[in-house]
């Protein structure tokens, strides 16, 4: 018997607790995520919230900062639409409990990022986003019309296209959702739903991403028909902490922003020979310059270095990354910190429009999951929480009218998930095979630097893995590991047809058979719909 809600929100981070927030107004919310509520890019976002909060600044720079990192193909009406909603959802927040670091005065402690030209990042600490999460969840916690339900796995989305009777116009109508303790698959009819899954930063061996960032969102929207965008532009941090015991571990971006220097394994600052902002360049740039120095010399990661800064201001300004440091043996205050390039955040995604609307009626989403044309081909430092923000505020606003304008009938018939002939499968050692190849070829062929060939071959062994795995899905029962599996191989194949379709380096897509960017033909975004391509 499938359950009826309201909204249906798949996934608890930053936008899908702000969407849950506000929707919960307008009617019944039920939020699925597939672990413990807190586990989302979210809580590992250590820098903060970027938003024009300063006396010296201004909403243009904001913009001007924001469109400099782009590469130019940010879109103009997106970036001012959540540049000048900043402060209005800093403010929210405050509201919420959220309280953000001070000065000695009483002022917001700004901190300053790459590529930012204003001190404009609010921050609690080096732990924002784990702050804002815990306040979020708070609040959900004590919501009476939302409820939250884990551990659960969306499938697939339920379309109106599959459904028998459903009328003419296809639109969504909920999720296929597994319970990953049961191991039953349940029926979710949703007037709205609300994809929040973030981003996909397990397709890559290195990524300072949590085990969570499968690209769910992107994999089950591609496949119930709505476009996506800019799959190609991923952005590697420059600085994951480089330590045998220290899994996807970030040194945050406000360490250099503070004024940590890049040296190399002779003590050598070298970004200087890379952009005139040295340290503080913007990522896609500190990620290459890295990148390069490590091939040149073999060494296995480079050092930041803050031992020339007080002391006292490290440990006081960067508690979580000086205490995490400290029990890996590494004293930030005193010598350098090893660090290297990690697959980081997706800057493309399901395309959405002002109002957190997708391609697919009764479909929205927010976060790391969307293309929203804010960060082109490469994401401003502390952008993506605002842009997680503002339209999951929207996206809830839009929502709600529209189940106050618009009768919604649940079709009478929705089947049920249909297991065939499929059996529990005992060879779980081939998902994890199948993942370790992904992630490998994907880090060795698709990751900072590109090229025609490298891409070829990638292309070549992702349709070789996804037929193996396709194979897989329709003799076995679902499982978590293999609806995963599933999801990362869709995704590794949109980044690499995405970056195959973009002859040129722009951004956080650099390729060496391309190297210079081509305004006349490629300024714009790459799309990718269900078996066909669109520039």
């Amino acid at each position: 018997m499938a359950e009826k809600v309201d909204f249906l929100v798949i996934g608890s981070g930053i936008a899908g607790l702000t969407f849950a927030l506000e929707a919960s107004a307008h009617g019944s919310v039920l939020v699925v995520t597939k672990s413990e509520p807190s586990e989302s890019s979210t809580r590992y976002a250590q820098g903060g919230i970027a938003s024009v909060l300063g006396k010296d600044d201004s909403f243009q720079a904001h913009v001007d900062d924001t469109f400099s990192a782009g590469a130019g193909i940010c879109e103009t009406a997106m970036v001012e639409l959540v540049v000048r909603s900043g402060p209005e959802r800093i403010r929210w927040l405050e509201s919420l409990g959220v309280e953000f670091s001070t000065t000695a005065t009483g002022d917001r402690d700004l901190g300053l990022e790459g590529g930012h030209s204003r001190r404009r990042v609010a921050h609690v600490e080096d732990m924002t986003g784990r702050s804002v999460e815990q306040v979020l969840l708070e609040r959900v916690s004590q919501t009476p019309n939302v409820r939250l339900v884990t551990p659960v796995i969306a499938i697939d989305l339920i379309t109106a296209d599959k459904v028998r009777h459903a009328g003419d116009a296809n639109r969504c109508l909920g999720a296929y959702i597994l319970d990953l303790t049961t191991n039953c698959i349940q029926t979710i009819l949703a007037r709205c739903t609300f994809l929040a899954t973030g981003g996909c930063g397990k397709v890559y061996l290195v990524t300072s991403n949590p085990d969570v960032a499968t690209g769910d969102g992107i994999a089950m929207a591609y496949r119930a028909g709505a476009r996506v965008a800019n799959m190609e532009f991923i952005q590697f941090h420059p600085t994951c902490l480089y330590h045998h015991k220290a899994k996807s571990f970030l040194i945050s971006e406000a360490l250099r922003g503070e004024g940590g220097v890049l040296i190399n394994a002779a003590g050598h600052p070298f970004m200087d020979e890379y952009h005139p902002q040295g340290s503080l360049a913007p990522r896609d740039i500190v990620a290459r310059g890295i990148d390069a120095e490590l091939k040149r010399s073999g060494a296995d990661s480079v050092f930041l270095d803050m031992t020339h800064l007080p002391a006292d201001f490290l440990q006081e300004r960067f508690p979580n990354i000086h205490q995490r440091c400290l029990e890996l043996g590494i004293d930030i205050r005193f010598e350098p910190i090893p660090v290297v390039p990690g697959a980081h955040y997706c800057c493309g995604g399901v395309i959405i429009d002002a109002d957190g609307r997708t391609d697919l009626p009764g479909l929205y989403a927010a976060g790391e999951v969307t293309y929203s044309g804010v960060h082109g081909a490469n994401r401003l430092a502390s952008n993506s929480l605002l842009e997680a923000l503002v339209f999951g505020h929207r996206a809830a606003d839009s929502a709600g009218q529209e189940l106050q304008e618009k009768t919604f009938r649940f079709p009478r018939e929705v089947p049920e998930w249909n297991m065939g002939l499929a059996i529990d499968s005992d060879e779980k050692v081939v998902v994890t095979q199948a993942w370790d190849e992904i992630r490998s070829f994907m880090w060795r062929y698709v990751s900072i630097v590109r090229s025609n060939t490298r891409l070829e071959r990638a292309a070549r062994r992702i349709d070789l893995v996804r037929e193996e795995i396709n194979g897989d899905w329709w003799r076995s029962q679902p499982f978590g590991d293999l609806v995963e599996l599933r999801n990362l191989a869709r995704v590794a194949q949109l980044i690499i047809q995405s970056a195959l379709m973009r002859h040129e380096s722009r951004g956080l897509h650099y390729n060496l058979d391309y190297p210079d960017a081509d305004d006349a033909h490629f300024r714009r975004p790459t799309v990718l719909w269900r078996g066909r391509r669109r520039r």
